[in-house]
């Protein structure tokens, strides 16, 4: 019994469901991104480079039975050693992607942070009763 309690409140404090949210949402944006390289930035590298399509791209290393399409998923399918440089180039282009984005998302966080802590830091906080009062007297007594 006192092991579901403890699990219970591990499980709902903040930084576990911080990191649970965190984890969703990094793989739907892991999505998005992958859909940008594919769709957007590929293409893009194809039109300008002549047409290459990087998922498509790899090197045979072993035989190939006869029958088998030269593509790399019927290769692969029939167990065929493949050195898929393409398919590894287009996940190195996604991670260079996602992790830019990650750091200029970062970067605006941590500006954002500190342009609401400058404000605070540069207004002065009143000073205690004792010193106010204290001042008054060190007037007064100077009249």
């Amino acid at each position: 019994m006192a092991i579901l309690k403890e699990f219970r409140e591990f499980a709902v404090k903040g930084n576990v469901i911080d990191l649970a949210v965190g984890v969703i949402i990094g793989a739907a944006f892991g999505k998005i991104v992958d859909s940008l390289v594919k769709d957007i930035v590929m293409p893009l590298v194809a039109a300008i480079g002549g047409n290459v399509d990087f998922s498509n791209k790899f090197m045979v290393l072993g035989a190939v039975p006869s029958g088998v399409p030269p593509t790399l998923a019927d290769l692969t399918k029939a167990g065929v050693p493949v050195f898929a440089w393409g398919n590894f180039l287009t996940i190195v282009v996604n991670f260079v992607i996602l992790a830019f984005i990650i750091f200029v998302m970062v970067r605006q966080i941590n500006r954002l942070k500190r342009a609401q802590a400058e404000p605070a830091a540069a207004a002065p906080s009143a000073p205690p009763e004792d010193i106010v009062l204290l001042r008054e007297i060190r007037d007064s007594l100077r009249k």
